[in-house]
């Protein structure tokens, strides 16, 4: 029987990607190998309740909500994720993979759409980023860059272009806590990049509440 290590699942709305504001049931899986200085999960390193993929299909059904995201800690750590997410799918949800891009997504049912989180500098974890990973993308997914400074944002805007990345995905640009939101809408105007900014509506709507 395929188990895996939840930290929770719970209904919210979605409050980064293009599918921002849409009713969404999320399951966070436990552990990550990552550790960004910005990061707002920590809280999923450790810990957490081992159930099956069936337990946790039969927990997200109950919601009777079609958008589903998988996200962590780093859900790719856990083996046993490429089981669950195929039998979200073939269960008719919507499914979105939320995942720092340094773990091969070359394995993931072709039906998610997977939202690779490349790391910037400023992250702290930049030297983990698997760029074959890019290869991968298609149009049903999606690449996010979490932008520290100006120095980020001159990065993220760099690869952007070496690597082709609107043409490939869309692109999103979010400013980490601490960074004017002005500031990264300014620089982006400034520079006609062909990104999507966003802030996180949940927190702006709960603030830190964990299970929204």
């Amino acid at each position: 029987m395929a188990t895996l290590r939840i930290t929770e699942i719970f209904h919210s709305l979605q409050g980064e990607t293009s599918r921002a504001g849409l009713p969404t049931v999320f399951v966070r899986l436990t552990g990550c190998p990552l550790r960004c200085g910005y990061c707002d999960t920590a809280y999923a390193f450790h810990g957490g309740e081992t159930m099956s993929v069936e337990d946790i299909l039969a927990r997200v059904a109950a919601f009777a909500t079609p958008y589903v995201c998988v996200t962590g800690g780093e859900p790719l750590a856990q083996k046993n994720v490429h089981a669950l997410l195929t039998g979200l799918c073939d269960a008719g949800h919507d499914v979105s993979l939320e995942t720092s891009g340094a773990l091969d997504i070359a394995p993931v049912d072709a039906r998610v759409s997977c939202i690779v989180d490349i790391k910037t500098p400023g992250s702290g974890e930049s030297s983990r980023n698997l760029w074959q990973n890019l290869a991968q993308l298609d149009r049903n997914d999606e690449v996010k860059f979490v932008i520290v400074d100006e120095a980020d944002y001159v990065w993220a805007r760099e690869r952007l272009a070496e690597h082709a990345l609107a043409d490939k995905c869309p692109v999103l640009f979010s400013p980490v806590h601490g960074l004017a939101p002005h500031s990264l809408a300014d620089w982006i105007l400034r520079d006609r990049l062909p990104v999507r900014m966003q802030l996180q509506m949940h927190k702006l709507i709960w603030g830190e509440e964990r299970g929204r």
